[in-house]
């Protein structure tokens, strides 16, 4: 008698819903899947995580109240082996970096064809990470490229430097990073926009895009 076929549970999280009607269609039509929850919003997403423990979450990153980036980072670390694929319209490679570090294992863009979606499930599912077919290749070579730029760079800063721009990317002032680093603010400015210079890094939303990109927020 030839085993039954797996048939695994899915969570649909988007605040719109018709893109959610839609997706449960498409889900259910495939033979191993079938929805078994859905949610508005992320704070909802958490929740019926909790209460259907499906086997992969499909999430929308743009929904009110808590994003799907948010919710993705809570339940990985309620969760951690929940299985997470975005599903999003946003392309830029900097919310794919994000959510991959957030622990995303796929990431789908909604303009792409059906079958991108259910190949990301299906992999993520199998515990693999998935990537829209139209953003592999330029994902991963523009994120080499700034890895290695990142890399050459902070090999120039000086201690004081990169201790300046940890504290300021994980969100204290001049003044509370002076007191942390016993340094007067003056020092603490003339660190910063040294190391500012060093990087070609304007503003703090910079900032913490680089500190993202080398990592430095991944235990905060």
């Amino acid at each position: 008698m030839p085993e039954k076929q797996k048939v695994l549970r899915i969570l649909l999280a988007d605040d719109h819903t018709t893109v959610r009607h839609g997706l449960k269609l498409l889900v259910d039509g495939e033979a191993d899947m079938e929805v078994v929850a859905e949610a508005g919003n992320g704070t909802e997403a958490l929740q019926k995580a909790r209460d259907a423990k499906p086997d992969v979450v499909v999430m929308d990153i743009s929904m009110p109240g808590m994003n799907g980036l948010a919710a993705t980072r809570a339940l990985k670390k309620e969760q951690p082996d929940a299985v997470i694929v975005t599903l999003t319209r946003h392309a830029d490679d900097a919310y794919l970096q994000e959510l991959l570090r957030a622990g995303a294992s796929g990431y789908v863009l909604k303009r792409s064809a059906p079958t991108e979606l259910l190949q990301a499930i299906r992999g993520a599912a199998a515990g693999g990470q998935y990537v829209d077919s139209t953003l592999t290749a330029r994902v991963t070579a523009g994120f080499i490229g700034r890895e290695k730029r990142a890399k050459k760079a902070a090999s120039q800063l000086s201690e004081r430097e990169e201790a300046v721009l940890r504290l300021i990317a994980a969100g204290y002032s001049n003044k509370e990073i002076a007191a942390q680093l016993e340094l007067s603010v003056k020092t603490v400015e003339t660190h910063k926009a040294n190391a500012m210079r060093k990087l070609d890094l304007t503003g703090r939303i910079a900032i913490v895009k680089y500190a993202v990109l080398r990592g430095w927020l991944d235990n905060t």
